[in-house]
């Protein structure tokens, strides 16, 4: 893999082709994730060579993501900072509520005061004057995308981010956003089982010069070769939500990742090697996000950066995919 940064757009931000994606990190979403191992995998993530760190607002209740970004720069070096793409997110924030298990949900709100409120707390959090890169983390469904494209462009221009991304969106959002504010990212979700992007928003972005950054390329861990054909998930595990996990489809699905066993087998490669290598050099994918929730697993995965695929290894890959066919991948709610 070559591990020349990336131009995020026409800004003047640049990513390696992978990145730390901090919400595994923020615990919420996997048991024992303690305060001390989110602050040593961002650590570890820097001294290999990874220094795009993904985070956002709603990263934790109280943006536990944000706060062991701050500690573990903090202890690799006063310089860390200027070494690093912190690329942050607003618009989504938890509120309590007791109705659920746990007692909390999800809130988007897009309305610029929000925005400018979630991102002067997410500067405190990290510590820093400014993020590299800012996403509307989505667009507000009863908001005018356009209302929070102008307190982002307000941003950009105070100097509070250096470039404007915006996530989970679509072709039509994503052009009413840029003709408000300068586009230099979108982030979605992507991997060798959920491809959608590739019929309409991966094109829209390559044509309008925006960098696609995209997340989940092991699919939550499915793809990093380690589950079991018996394996269930506790309701504290979101993944327990997802059709990828259930029954036949988990089963099949399983069946896929055994495929591309003798593929990496033969390249003399880790399977997750694999899986990161063949996502970064796809058309139009700017940078990969994985998740990690220990130095171990952070520097596993950072292994990726020295894979290289063949010929033999893409067909192999593009073949396997085919033979998988369509996939179940929403979330059940």
């Amino acid at each position: 893999m070559n591990p020349t940064p990336r131009p995020l757009g026409t800004s003047p931000v640049a990513v390696g082709p992978l990145g730390l994606g901090c919400w595994p990190l923020a615990g919420m979403t996997r048991v024992g994730v303690s305060r001390e191992a989110a602050e040593a995998t961002v650590r570890a993530a820097v001294e290999a060579g990874i220094t795009h760190l993904d985070t956002a607002y709603c990263y934790g209740e109280r943006g536990e993501s944000e706060r062991a970004i701050r500690a573990a720069l903090a202890a690799v070096g006063p310089s860390a900072r200027d070494g690093v793409v912190i690329a942050g997110k607003c618009g989504i924030h938890w509120q309590p509520d007791a109705t659920r298990d746990p007692p909390r949900r999800q809130v988007v709100d897009g309305r610029p005061e929000r925005i400018r409120a979630e991102v002067e707390e997410s500067l405190a959090r990290l510590g820093t004057d400014r993020l590299d890169l800012l996403y509307l983390h989505a667009p507000d469904p009863v908001l005018p995308i356009e209302e929070s494209a102008g307190a982002l462009h307000r941003l950009l221009e105070a100097g509070k981010a250096r470039a404007i991304g915006l996530s989970n969106a679509s072709c039509e959002q994503l052009a009413r956003f840029a003709a408000v504010c300068p586009l230099a990212a979108c982030q979605m979700h992507f991997n060798m089982l959920q491809r959608e992007i590739e019929r309409e928003v991966l094109p829209w972005c390559r044509d309008h010069a925006v960098a696609m950054l995209v997340y989940w390329p092991l699919m939550k861990g499915l793809l990093a070769g380690g589950m079991t054909r018996d394996l269930v998930f506790p309701t504290s595990d979101s993944r327990h939500k997802y059709p990828m996990f259930q029954g036949e489809e988990f089963a099949r699905n399983l069946d896929f990742v055994d495929a591309l066993r003798p593929i990496a087998a033969r390249l003399g490669v880790a399977l997750t090697d694999l899986v990161l290598a063949w996502t970064a050099e796809q058309p139009g994918i700017t940078s990969v996000l994985f998740g990690a929730t220990s130095p171990a697993q952070m520097a596993e995965n950072a292994r990726a950066l020295a894979c290289e695929l063949d010929d033999e290894a893409r067909a192999a890959i593009v073949a396997a995919i085919t033979a998988r066919g369509q996939v179940a991948s929403r979330r059940a709610v």
